[in-house]
């Protein structure tokens, strides 16, 4: 009878290990999925602030044409933007109806950038607000799986057996213990 006993607490504390090895490889997975949501979502910003740069740059210039062409000083120009490098185009404008085509030019440009700057910047936030939706719904299920297994542990107690065929039992949890 003791050994009974001692054998059923061995095999008990078995299942506690093996319920708990389980465990501990759901919470590494779920860390692991976190920090792999975590990696996307730092990509996706880092991208995003790339684009924003690129545009950013592209205005500035753009703006720097557009002061030049309505006749501002040469230093209004952004630093980034060599002047040499415009000169030879502002130089072929011979007439006002060159320098006219050439404004109209520029501002189209311009608007176009700056919709498609407007649009990388919702595109973001939509990215944004996705991928924080995304994770928090990993989250909230991985608690509401580790809820439902505690209460199902606690429903079934921790000494509650069931014998199955060929010697089986199922401990707490229902995992399986052969004799």
């Amino acid at each position: 009878m003791n050994q009974d006993l001692t054998q059923q607490w061995l095999a008990e504390i078995q299942v506690l290990k093996e319920q708990m090895a389980g465990l501990q490889h759901d919470r590494d997975a779920a860390w692991e999925s976190a920090q792999k949501w975590r990696q996307l979502y730092n990509t996706e910003a880092e991208q995003r602030r790339t684009d924003v740069q690129l545009s950013q740059q592209a205005i500035a210039s753009l703006k720097a044409d557009l002061h030049k062409l309505q006749g501002l000083e040469i230093e209004t120009l952004a630093a980034e933007t060599p002047v040499t490098a415009i000169q030879p185009e502002i130089e072929q404008l011979k007439s006002v109806e060159d320098l006219q085509a050439k404004l109209i030019a520029v501002i189209k440009e311009r608007d176009r950038l700056l919709q498609a700057l407007k649009t990388e910047q919702d595109n973001h936030a939509e990215t944004r607000n996705s991928l924080t939706t995304a994770l928090g719904d990993a989250i909230d299920s991985l608690t509401h799986e580790r809820a439902g297994r505690e209460k199902e542990e606690k429903g079934q107690g921790a000494g509650s057996r069931e014998q199955g065929a060929g010697g089986r039992e199922r401990g707490a949890g229902g995992l399986e213990i052969i004799n």
